[in-house]
């Protein structure tokens, strides 16, 4: 196997960015290769993971063992009830709250679990980055990469898919190779755990199957994470698990002390989540209540892109509410002068704002 094929993020340095983060919803990850490739990809991997023959359970070790979770789970049920709790408060409100809010989310959930994993990206860059491509420098293929975690937090794509565990993880992973057969193998039989475990043992199972990729914390938060909202969420299409704290990808040691740190950080981050959700609300609130004198479409249309957004620019919401920059900057300044917005850099070009919240 090549390094390119061990390495996806190298893959990514040499590629046009330009082309792959127009929409949010529709592009392929940047691992991904040509989409004409695509299908003879993943029918070759179905192939090696038929040829490939499995390995024990102890030969893997007891951290990959569904029994050992299964049993762990059964010593943590409040743990995990308060947790489903906690979700379900989550997924309940974002029913109603619509699409900004869960791009919000992604957005802190990926911002946070890239802190966590040593990648300081603040949401502010990667929001700007993602809506208009700008700000990059030398953190091209590292923003491209956190841009890949808030389309997989967001998009339509799915952990569990039609097929076997290694055809669905490549096509979610957008990579092949051993680290996804071990994750594939090692996935087998978790069936039996409730999916806030089974995200917990596939987080955990994904760092120890591809111990050389320096991407892996990365690529393991956000796939337990889409793997317990899709099986969990209506409203909520992932289950936070960085965002406030990051103690659920903390854990070390026995599997009951990593499901014990797991269940505690989804409890923690789907109640910030809930705190997000309230702040924003509120804001909302006062911001149509301090522009209700004015006419047009164009207030209401940028109260919802600041609620989509953690930072506004002037092109940015130009972009989005599709009116003359004049119009947006006017309003902007209105915004500004009624205390509902706050420019936060202090400069008189290249103006950015975000939510007085």
């Amino acid at each position: 196997m090549g390094a390119a094929q061990k390495h996806p993020i190298m893959r990514i340095m040499a590629r046009s960015l330009s082309s792959e983060l127009d929409e949010l919803s529709t592009p392929p990850s940047l691992y991904d290769a040509l989409e004409d490739e695509e299908v003879s990809r993943l029918r070759d991997q179905i192939d090696l993971e038929a040829s490939r023959p499995p390995r024990s359970r102890t030969e893997r070790g007891s951290l990959v063992d569904p029994q050992e979770w299964l049993d762990a789970q059964g010593r943590l049920s409040g743990d995990l009830a308060s947790a489903c709790l906690a979700f379900g408060r989550l997924d309940a409100r974002l029913s109603t709250a619509g699409e900004g809010m869960r791009l919000r989310l992604a957005l802190q959930e990926i911002a946070d679990l890239g802190w966590l994993t040593g990648s300081r990206i603040g949401v502010e860059r990667l929001s700007l980055f993602i809506a208009l491509r700008i700000g990059a420098g030398d953190d091209a293929a590292l923003l491209g990469h956190f841009a890949w975690g808030v389309r997989r937090l967001t998009g339509p794509g799915k952990v569990v898919g039609q097929g076997r565990w290694a055809a669905s993880l490549a096509s979610f992973l957008g990579f092949e190779g051993e680290a996804v057969l071990d994750l594939a193998d090692a996935m087998e039989g978790t069936e039996v755990l409730h999916p806030i475990t089974q995200a917990a043992f596939l987080f955990h199972a994904l760092k120890m199957a591809g111990a050389e990729r320096d991407a892996r914390d990365i690529e393991g938060g956000v796939t337990a994470a889409r793997l317990a909202g899709e099986k969990l969420g209506r409203g909520a299409l992932f289950l936070p698990l960085a965002l406030g704290s990051g103690t659920a990808l903390r854990g070390q040691g026995t599997v009951l002390a990593r499901l014990a740190a797991f269940l505690r950080g989804a409890e923690q981050a789907s109640l910030s989540a809930l705190m997000m959700i309230e702040r924003m609300t509120d804001w909302e609130e006062r911001v149509r209540e301090a522009l209700k004198d004015c006419s047009g479409r164009t207030p209401g249309e940028l109260v919802q892109v600041f609620a989509r957004w953690p930072m506004v620019s002037a092109p940015m919401a130009e972009e989005h509410v599709g009116a003359s920059r004049a119009a947006v900057q006017r309003n902007l300044d209105l915004m500004t002068a009624r205390g509902v917005i706050r420019e936060i850099t202090g400069q008189g070009r290249y103006r950015i704002w975000t939510a007085a919240l």
